[in-house]
């Protein structure tokens, strides 16, 4: 793909600031930028970069003011990171994958496969299995018993959906996923030996999910885990079985969801956070990295910290816990003192 800055800026509905008429065919980091590269500029850590980048053109936001020449066309636009997103997509040169059934592909009896469907070699399909229109299995992908596709899903190479599993359209899994897995339910019995509680729920995955390569949902005990509608799992990450996703909420790496916790939408959870069961956490709550969970959380809450605190009462109380060494040894220099100081008292006060 090979387009003018001035063809970006209608595209993006943004505003030109320099040679209109420059082209640039490939996506760039603004540190690596060389001449037909696009790349942008959205964090200000990354200022420096744009003064001295080769880049053709580079994206920034409408308030961009530089403190020094740049050689670059400026394309301005509102959302930086949502521009540059949507222009990558424009240069996406993925090969298109062929619709049809590899032959070295098991499919079970029963299964309904839609139009433009492309499935792999060694993929497994189950009996009953429902695939709508546009999907693509690729290689080794096993899709167990009575298990549901909508429509353009893309489910890559290794992942495993365990029977009984209904994924919505537009949903993306990525390499080594498992969904339907059994949740971790077992009970000590009288002999003080663990008995497995059979998990006879299913996973249900909404619209435009995208999971990331080995991640795990665990069907439910009973009933569903839910992933709901527009949800991002990043890589490596644990949901417990009857856990709840709500819709559009995004999750970091390693981070483990323990069972029938219900996580409220338009959330933003870091990456190794550790959240109980059984707890709620509250629409737009954002939890920062590392932090853990125990309790139910208020909506539009902001934490930090294991247990976690708000926000900004774990900053404050960072500044001083990460002093305490220092302040231990003043108080026992203070302490010091103050027996010396009683000593003296003692050996100047009137006797009688």
């Amino acid at each position: 793909m090979k387009v003018t800055a001035k063809q970006l800026a209608e595209l993006l509905g943004g505003r030109v600031e320099g040679d209109p008429d420059v082209y640039v065919e490939r996506p760039a980091r603004i540190e690596e930028g060389t001449a037909g590269s696009l790349t942008f500029l959205a964090n200000p850590k990354y200022e420096e970069h744009i003064y001295k980048t080769e880049a053709s053109v580079v994206l920034v936001g409408e308030d961009f003011k530089p403190k020094l020449p740049i050689a670059a066309t400026l394309i301005k636009v509102g959302n930086v990171y949502e521009a540059m997103a949507q222009l990558v997509s424009h240069f996406d040169q993925k090969p298109e994958v062929s619709p049809g059934i590899a032959a070295t592909a098991k499919i079970g009896d029963r299964v309904s496969i839609g139009e433009d469907v492309s499935i792999g070699d060694y993929v497994v399909v189950g009996d009953d299995v429902s695939i709508s229109s546009g999907c693509q299995l690729h290689p080794f992908v096993y899709i167990g018993n009575g298990s549901g596709l909508g429509s353009d899903c893309l489910i890559h190479g290794g992942v495993q959906i365990h029977h009984g599993c209904q994924l919505g359209d537009r949903v993306r899994i990525h390499a080594n996923a498992v969904i339907g897995s059994d949740g971790f339910g077992y009970v000590k019995g009288q002999d003080g030996k663990f008995k497995k509680i059979q998990q006879i729920g299913d996973v249900i995955i909404g619209n435009d999910v995208e999971i990331g390569a080995n991640v795990v949902v665990d069907r439910a005990s009973l009933g569903s885990t839910i992933i709901r509608d527009g949800v991002k799992l990043d890589n490596l990450i644990q949901i417990a079985h009857n856990v709840d996703v709500g819709e559009n909420t995004a999750i970091a790496a390693q981070t483990g969801i323990a069972g029938s916790t219900q996580i409220g939408p338009d959330c933003l959870i870091g990456g190794q956070v550790g959240i109980v069961g059984h707890v709620k956490v509250g629409a737009g709550t954002e939890i920062q990295a590392q932090s853990g969970i125990a309790s139910d959380i208020e909506p539009g809450s902001r934490l930090y910290g294991s247990p976690a605190l708000p926000y900004n009462h774990f900053l404050r109380s960072y500044a001083s816990f990460k002093n305490f060494p220092q302040l231990i040894s003043q108080i026992r220099d203070l302490e010091h003192r103050i027996v010396q100081l009683e000593k003296k008292l003692e050996q100047v006060r009137p006797k009688g």
